[in-house]
């Protein structure tokens, strides 16, 4: 299956979104002419992503969204291309939602488009790739079914003023 997503143990209220997740993530990808290649995505909490971005990123606190690209170094031959690994920490996808008003539906669509457009090859470090990054984050939400009670069509890098 092209999508797999899973959850931390012990961690059973957020198995509820799995499905969900799963359905946004492979619309993500068939938007992206991705629909053949292998992506993981793990929902887990903030300690959880926080001891990611230090080890990962050098950066001690939790986050929304982490991309592991699989696409990055010395290629390597599989049946299915992978394009790589999303961890998504559902305490802050939650907080997220309450502070901006709307569902946890729309944020978790929010970080999946952000999450995905960093494994394609999208960054949002230098102005000019923060913009670019932006305008993809808006297409892609166009493109996908809106979660139907909050048609959200702005990325996380033009919410946060970064265009």
């Amino acid at each position: 299956m092209p999508v797999e997503v899973i959850t931390d143990d012990g961690m059973p209220s957020w198995a509820e979104h799995r499905r969900e997740v799963e359905r946004l993530a492979a619309q993500c990808l068939s938007a992206l002419d991705k629909a053949d290649h292998e992506l993981s995505i793990m929902l887990t909490d903030d300690e959880h992503i926080r001891v990611l971005n230090r080890e990962y990123r050098e950066k001690d606190e939790s986050t929304d969204v982490l991309s592991f690209c699989q696409l990055e170094g010395d290629p390597f031959v599989t049946p299915v291309p992978t394009l790589g690994d999303l961890v998504i920490s559902m305490e802050t996808a939650e907080r997220q939602a309450v502070d901006m008003g709307h569902p946890l539906a729309a944020e978790l669509r929010i970080l999946l488009v952000h999450g995905v457009l960093h494994l394609v090859g999208f960054d949002h470090i230098e102005s000019r790739d923060r913009v670019s990054m932006a305008k993809a984050e808006d297409e892609l939400l166009e493109r996908l079914p809106a979660v139907p009670e909050w048609p959200t069509t702005t990325g996380l890098i033009a919410r946060a003023g970064g265009t």
